[in-house]
């Protein structure tokens, strides 16, 4: 099961302001929640502690699972030990996320608790951490995987290394997450307010656009806000993009589009665009859209100049056989007039349609 999450921080916030972002979140469908107890010492106060417990109540009652940032030394600070997870079960968390790593034998024994605490671990350590922790037979049931977020402007995940830490874990089927970064959230773990994404190419982009480039790369189950609080308007864009049955890509259509067009490219055949199989490396093509639209008028517009990547195309009447057809410019090439720039691929979600692959459906949303 794919989920939401939210991030809240006890210790840094108050009870009611927690509770009012659990509510919103609730209401449209988020299901996690991440906390860190890293800033506690061993000799934290009961009074924090007891914040921790009121706002994981509050979450557990509306039905979300909390998930715990810890690493060994807290272990040790806290008196706690690998093979006693009591507290935390006391605690009334659905599991704990190491932050740092043991030795691969106290992870896969922590697997197996008595109380069915998840273990997640760091899936940003890029070493072989997984497999250490596999060749001790870990109960896979209770053992997830889980990104790290940076709040240190440059210093999140390369493109790169996201895809070759996060390979294991899908070859594993194990359950994923990553974090996502809301832009005017203020509270994280840490004093730094640089956003908490995991990639870094995703710290500036809209936060709905981050949910979809998670997804689309295809290793990522769960997408938390790393950081406290999301706007509305900001869970309700994650909400829509994770829960879209489609990619969604961002379009700007231009002024005096038609009706006509403005129907091929938003609302394609019954809602969705399909990447035509046999692609070029010079356009996405959506040829069905031909079809539904063979008897409606297209007439040309005055050339623009060549066309660009991003540029939302329609066939016009001037190419009879392919008129009605959606096109998306995947590279420059020249424009013969027989297709009409109609708009074009937001600038955020331009980085996206490198994952769109043939056959793949979609969905284009104006913005």
């Amino acid at each position: 099961m794919r989920r939401i999450g939210l991030s809240i921080y006890p210790d840094l916030s108050n009870y009611e302001d927690d509770q009012r972002y659990l509510e919103a979140g609730h209401k449209l469908g988020y299901t996690r929640v991440f906390t860190s107890l890293l800033q506690l010492s061993g000799d934290a106060e009961s009074g924090t502690l007891a914040k921790f417990k009121r706002t994981i109540k509050c979450a557990n009652d509306l039905g979300y699972q909390v998930i715990v940032d810890i690493n060994p030394g807290l272990f040790k600070d806290l008196g706690v030990t690998y093979d006693d997870l009591h507290f935390f079960a006391d605690l009334g968390v659905w599991g704990l996320r190491l932050d740092e790593g043991f030795t691969g034998l106290e992870e896969a024994r922590m697997t197996r608790n008595p109380y069915g605490l998840k273990i997640e671990i760091n899936m940003s350590a890029g070493t072989n951490y997984l497999a250490s922790i596999l060749s001790y037979h870990p109960l896979r049931d209770n053992l997830l995987g889980c990104h790290n977020f940076y709040p240190q402007e440059y210093t999140g995940l390369s493109e790169r290394y996201f895809m070759q830490y996060s390979q294991p874990y899908r070859d594993a089927n194990l359950h994923t997450a990553a974090f996502v970064s809301s832009h005017v959230a203020q509270t994280g773990p840490w004093p730094v307010h640089e956003g908490l994404p995991t990639m870094e190419a995703d710290r500036d982009l809209p936060i709905g656009t981050q949910v979809q480039h998670l997804l689309l790369t295809g290793m990522i189950d769960d997408v938390i806000i790393g950081n406290a609080y999301a706007s509305n308007r900001e869970l309700e864009l994650v909400a829509q993009n994770f829960f879209s049955s489609q990619p969604l890509l961002g379009v700007r259509l231009r002024s005096d589009v038609t009706a006509v067009e403005r129907a091929i490219v938003l609302d394609g055949v019954n809602g969705v665009h399909l990447y035509r199989g046999d692609a070029s490396e010079y356009m996405l093509r959506s040829t069905q859209t031909r079809i539904t639209h063979s008897g409606d008028a297209i007439p040309a517009r005055p050339s623009t100049g060549d066309f660009q990547r991003g540029d939302v195309l329609v066939v016009n009447d001037d190419y009879a056989r392919y008129k009605g057809e959606m096109q998306i410019a995947l590279r420059s090439f020249r424009n013969d007039g027989r297709r009409n720039v109609v708009g074009h691929i937001v600038d955020s979600d331009a980085g996206l349609l490198q994952y769109i692959k043939p056959w793949q459906t979609f969905k284009l949303i104006e913005q």
